[in-house]
């Protein structure tokens, strides 16, 4: 059969394929390597950024900062009555040293909502999440349940999983057959400001 021939298969023909800018994100895309276990946490994100509203529970990403050593004082604060100030250096403490576990598997959020004040995690709060921390039950965690990232507090028990809140003000999300669960990872700190 020659290469002419109607029934020849194979190669590239005239105005074949997807056209550029027409997939889900409106624009033109490129491949990409990423590791294997960071691809679900790549497809959740791109499914949220598809989406025309953010729910209320939403988390934003942020870079994580660079290396910034700052004064460690070995004098302890008292919460109770007042002691005499000590003023001794005891040496430098790199927040990213003492929160970040596993540099590699880490990343931060900020939270948008208030369905975790119970675990002590407030709208605005920054989160610490390390990926490479099992995502145990009782564990804190970064999750994408049908294209929507959200923090809850993970349990499991034999083939079942829940997704709860720590306000009672939000119902526990039982994970059914059909759903979509990507765990981004566990919380490991969270950060506030006052």
């Amino acid at each position: 059969m020659s290469p002419s021939s109607p029934t020849a298969r194979g190669g590239a023909r005239p105005g074949a394929g997807r056209k550029p800018g027409s997939g889900p994100h409106g624009e033109p895309t490129q491949p990409i390597r990423l590791p294997v276990s960071a691809v679900p946490a790549v497809r959740a994100w791109l499914a949220t950024r598809s989406k025309t509203a953010i729910p209320a529970e939403a988390l934003t990403l942020s870079a994580a900062p660079t290396h910034l050593p700052l004064p460690l004082y070995s004098a302890r604060i008292s919460a109770g009555f007042p002691s005499p100030a000590d003023d001794d250096l005891e040496g430098t403490l790199d927040l990213n040293e003492h929160l970040v576990q596993h540099p590699a598997a880490t990343f931060f959020v900020r939270v948008q909502g208030e369905s975790m004040i119970g675990a002590g995690i407030h709208h605005g709060d920054l989160l610490v999440v390390d990926r490479a921390l099992e995502a145990t039950s009782g564990a804190i965690v970064v999750v994408v349940v049908n294209g929507e990232l959200t923090v809850k507090r993970l349990r499991i028990a034999g083939e079942r999983v829940w997704l709860l809140a720590e306000n009672p003000d939000y119902l526990p999300l039982v994970i059914r057959e059909g759903m979509e669960l990507f765990i981004w990872g566990v919380v490991a700190h969270a950060v506030r400001s006052f």
